[in-house]
């Protein structure tokens, strides 16, 4: 189940702030899947573009989730889809995959990655030995999620309005 969109309170500590912030971008994710016809969510509308779809947003941001807590923070196994050389971008390539399907993928990724944060310290150091991004802390990877989702939120909001003229922020 995605976060309510609220904004953390004003007076919130670091943690819950930044934690807040990166929940409401990832529930302003589900406000620009909801719906949507599920040839929409796949549908190509930037012809440079394919792969940026709503579908294969969703799928990116899943996979950059664990991407930044379980591989680089935690020191994880670096085995998915967007690890892989060929085919470029294959964490964005879901044809066939239904968006509700994504979505759920994605909100067990976001509890899975909310539970990582909650279990560290925020100036705890990444602890992946091969790649150099590992070496930035839990702090850094947050504000990092905030910005990477944000920015993907803002592609979904305009993708919807191309596909269907649905817009919105929250």
């Amino acid at each position: 189940m995605p976060p309510p969109r609220v904004r953390p309170p004003f007076d919130a500590d670091e943690r819950a702030q930044l934690v807040g912030w990166l929940d409401l971008q990832r529930a302003i994710v589900h406000l620009k899947c909801e719906g949507l016809a599920e040839a929409d969510a796949h549908r190509v509308v930037l012809p440079t573009s394919p792969l940026m779809t709503v579908a294969g947003i969703v799928s990116h941001l899943r996979w950059t989730e664990q991407t930044w807590f379980e591989v680089l923070f935690l020191g994880g196994p670096a085995d998915g889809p967007q690890f892989r050389d060929d085919p470029e971008d294959a964490d964005m390539r879901v044809d066939g995959v239904p968006l509700a399907r994504l979505l759920a993928e994605y909100d067990e990724q976001c509890a899975r990655s909310n539970e990582i944060i909650a279990a560290h310290p925020l100036d705890q150091a990444g602890r992946h030995p091969d790649f150099r991004s590992a070496a930035a802390s839990l702090r850094w990877m947050l504000l990092h999620m905030v910005e990477e989702t944000a920015r993907h939120a803002g592609h979904l909001d305009t993708i919807r309005e191309l596909l269907d003229g649905e817009k919105g922020y929250y």
